[in-house]
């Protein structure tokens, strides 16, 4: 059986990345956003997707990039074919190339241009399946991408998940996935690995809340629950931000034994010896003087409502920000980046209120919602990843409208 030839840009970037991982040019996906010059041993260049403010270029070396690939590959129990389903102009994508190229393997994608669907993905999966053999078959996605292929099955369209339950490793990342989303997609067979990294370390280095070969976590000024600022380590850390030296000093810090970190903007807590990564800390919300971190009432609201659910802070008179909780609805197939401006419906009476107990008895009173609004989906600024300030402002609009 033949295999599917893959389109146009994604074999002219696979010739590249083989060529930047062998000492040549540096692949630079997207055009650039400044003239500065490339750090020499830069293998890749992507951009992170400049939740912080204006997007940085990160340059890769290809020791970082084969570091991460060798990890994943030791990781998921050896190397295998891999799927493209994911932009490859963002780190995640980028990583599926790299792994392809360093395994020898045949690279499938999907059509950079074409809506990921689930019969689309089971399309795509089912030659390369037949054709592997025994060989492991690995894809990445985000939480979107699964979340479309569990609710077309709870339709009464399984095929794509079925097909995803045939693989040997489907790495999620790119942004937090809901328990409830998490335990679906395992009862159905799915061998999910939820991976956390960035762009400034080649990708997920945090496998499953554990990290990979050679990396190491740390948590920085942790309060007295332990939740403290996630640090990270080791050979998969990026050269640095191209032409600002002064933010690569800053966000890559050095230990008094030469020891080289990224500091992320996340908290993270130990729980049963796995890192639980809470969200961004500039995402908290101070709302009557107490901290609420997002990730946890998110994860929470999936579990009770369905659906995909992103907690903001709003301006309030009394409480200087309120927890409000936009949600999406469970049986939703569309892309969730897409209208999320339209048909709001506010939660209310009984339903708000079991929701509101069940957070306050969970997480504490602090975390419950003030407010709950289901919505067709959520805007986004990178691939998974929730525009929380989009989020906000759709609400106060909400709100102003009356």
């Amino acid at each position: 059986m033949h295999d599917r030839p893959l389109p146009a840009p994604v074999a002219a970037l696979r010739d590249a990345v083989s060529r930047a991982l062998d000492g040549g040019p540096a692949v630079v996906p997207l055009p650039r956003t400044s003239s500065a010059p490339l750090p020499d041993d830069a293998a890749l260049v992507v951009r992170t997707s400049g939740s912080t403010g204006t997007p940085r270029e990160v340059a890769l070396g290809a020791g970082a990039l084969t570091a991460s690939a060798h990890a994943t590959h030791a990781r998921l129990g050896g190397p295998g074919r891999w799927v493209l389903t994911l932009p490859a102009t963002h780190v995640a994508g980028a990583q599926v190339v790299v792994r392809s190229v360093l395994a020898g393997t045949p690279l499938t994608a999907a059509d950079p241009d074409a809506r990921f669907t689930p019969d689309g993905l089971a399309g795509l999966l089912d030659p390369v399946l037949r054709a592997a053999g025994d060989e492991p078959v690995y894809l990445s996605l985000v939480p979107t991408q699964l979340h479309r292929l569990v609710a077309a099955a709870d339709d009464g369209a399984p095929r794509g998940l079925r097909t995803l339950a045939r693989c040997a490793g489907v790495l999620l990342g790119g942004a937090a996935t809901p328990p409830r989303l998490l335990d679906r997609a395992r009862d159905a067979g799915v061998a999910v690995v939820t991976t956390y990294g960035m762009s400034e370390t080649a990708g997920g280095c945090v496998y499953d809340g554990v990290p990979l070969r050679g990396v190491r976590v740390r948590l920085t000024a942790p309060d007295g629950s332990g939740v403290g600022v996630v640090e990270l380590a080791g050979p998969t850390l990026a050269l640095g931000y191209v032409g600002d030296p002064a933010a690569t000093a800053g966000a890559f810090p050095r230990d008094d034994d030469g020891t080289r970190w990224f500091r992320t903007s996340d908290l993270g807590a130990w729980s049963d010896g796995a890192l639980r990564v809470l969200g961004r800390a500039d995402d908290v919300v101070v709302t009557g003087g107490e901290n609420v971190a997002p990730a946890p009432v998110e994860g929470l609201l999936g579990e009770v409502l369905g659906g995909e659910a992103c907690v903001v802070g709003v301006p309030d008179p009394e409480w200087g920000q309120a927890v409000v909780a936009v949600v999406t609805h469970e049986s939703a197939t569309s892309p969730r980046g897409a209208g999320p401006e339209g048909a709001w419906e506010a939660v209310t009476g009984d339903e708000l209120r079991r929701v509101r107990a069940a957070v306050a008895d969970r997480l504490g009173p602090p975390s419950a919602p003030r407010r709950v609004y289901r919505a067709p989906a959520l805007p986004l600024r990178g691939p998974g990843k929730v525009d929380r300030a989009g989020v906000a402002a759709l609400v106060r609009q909400h709100e102003a409208r009356g």
